[in-house]
Order: structure tokens, then C-alpha cells, then sequence
């Protein structure tokens, strides 16, 4: 929740432009406040795919009396690709629940949106060696019910909690250790060639010092980016990591 509509026309604008000089070897997503998606989608349309769009939540219900929700439907109209669900944000201050973000998933896929699942563990639970038992468990009850096909269209976001805005960042062995893990997870559930095109991303004070570190790992596929992408050298410096 940041920019006003005049910073964020500025700051897509930088990024895009940036973009398009250095050409990153990667996908770029950005995720704006819901009244800024039609901008980014100008930008993006403008732009001949430098950026991609996703929005940064919507709500489990298909359509109905949920005044100041935003359906997988709405997204779907303005040719939206993806959509981040679970944020640690939206868990701790908004109450969901693995219950909501299964029907949240299933709103998106029925509408051609790929969802991208946060999970990450909290510092007690890191500290109490517990971190792998808490990422399983969220992954399997939101998004393991789906089929092969359904769960080939899922992003997972690992962000350790305590690393999230606080300037500490998981080592990179302590980045690749999560993210091999969870492509095991999926393996075992879904089979090597899914587990194997399966991108998982790392978000938890991911920056321009430290990407390139972080996406050497071979388990780590991208970076969910959070504070440094209100910077666009930084963010465009992250793209241009790999």
C-alpha cells in the first residue's frame, strides 16, 4: 500500500524504460494497488511484454454482495496474469485461511489468472525448528487438492516471515535448503517433470546487494520483491540478476 497515482505513473515509467535497455533474462511481474493495474496494463500493452501484470490479491467469492472485494472475473477482464495470494500480510492482519486461499486459487485458475502462493514460517517457528512442518502444511492444505494440470499453473513464494521488511534476509543456504524442499514436496505429490517446472520464488528482503547470491541457488527461480521494487534501479537491478 504505497505510491500515490502521479509516484506510481513515475515509477512504472522508470522501471519499463529501464527494462527495455537492459533487457533482463527473465520475466518480470508487477504487482500494483488494485487502482493502479489499468496504468501498469498501458505500460505493459506499450511496452511489447517488458512487464507482465498481477494483482496483489482478490477475493475468494465468484461474484456476489462483497462490497470492496475484486473477483478473479474483474482481474480476468483487464487481461491480468497473475495474482499473489497468502502474503504473510494478508495472513497475519487480514485473518486467512488455508480454506480461503484453496477457493482463492481455484477462483483464479477457473479464470486463466496464475496464482502465486506465498508460504513462510514466523521466527518462533524457525526458531523452534519447526519451519519445514509449517511451509508443508500450508502448501498442502491450500494448494495440493488440485489436479496435475491445475497445480502446473501455480507460482510458490517462499518468504520467511521474519525476513520480510526487517533488513534480515535468509542465507542463501538457508534459501536453497526451503526451496529444495518444497520442490520436493511437489515432486513427491505430482512427479519430477512437474516439480521440475515448478517456479519457486524467493520473497524476504530480497535487494540489488544480495540477488544475485540468492538466484544462484539452483532451487531458486526468482525473487517476490517487496520494498526494493519501489525503487526502480534497485528493482530493475534485481531483474538483471540471473
Amino acid at each position: 500500500m504505497n505510491t500515490t497515482f502521479q509516484e506510481a505513473e513515475e515509477l512504472i515509467d522508470n522501471i519499463v524504460v529501464n527494462l527495455e535497455k537492459t533487457e533482463p533474462k527473465c520475466e518480470v511481474v508487477v504487482c500494483p494497488p488494485a487502482l493502479y493495474l489499468e496504468l501498469v496494463s498501458d505500460y505493459s500493452n506499450d511496452s511489447e511484454g517488458a512487464v507482465s501484470i498481477g494483482a496483489q490479491n482478490v477475493s475468494e467469492h465468484e461474484k456476489g454482495a462483497y462490497t470492496g472485494e475484486i473477483s478473479a472475473a474483474m482481474l480476468s477482464s483487464m487481461d491480468i496474469n497473475y495474482c499473489i495470494i497468502g502474503h504473510s500480510e494478508r495472513r497475519k492482519y487480514f485473518g486467512e485461511t488455508s480454506k480461503q486461499l484453496a477457493m482463492k486459487v481455484e477462483r483464479l485458475l477457473d479464470n486463466a489468472i496464475q496464482p502465486i502462493f506465498c508460504c513462510g514460517e514466523l521466527l518462533e517457528e524457525r526458531e523452534a525448528e519447526n519451519h519445514f512442518e509449517v511451509v508443508k502444511s500450508q502448501i498442502e492444505e491450500a494448494v495440493f487438492h488440485l489436479d496435475k494440470d491445475e497445480f502446473s499453473n501455480i507460482v510458490i513464494a517462499y518468504e520467511p516471515v521474519w525476513a520480510i521488511g526487517t533488513g534480515k534476509t535468509a542465507t542463501a543456504a538457508q534459501a536453497q535448503e526451503m526451496h529444495a524442499f518444497i520442490r520436493g514436496l511437489v515432486e513427491e505429490k505430482y512427479g519430477k517433470e512437474v516439480a521440475e517446472n515448478t517456479t519457486i520464488l524467493y520473497g524476504g528482503s530480497c535487494n540489488a546487494a544480495n540477488a544475485k547470491e540468492l538466484f544462484a541457488n539452483p532451487d531458486v527461480d526468482g525473487g517476490l520483491i517487496g520494498g526494493a521494487s519501489l525503487k526502480a534501479d534497485d528493482f530493475v537491478a534485481i531483474a538483471n540478476s540471473f
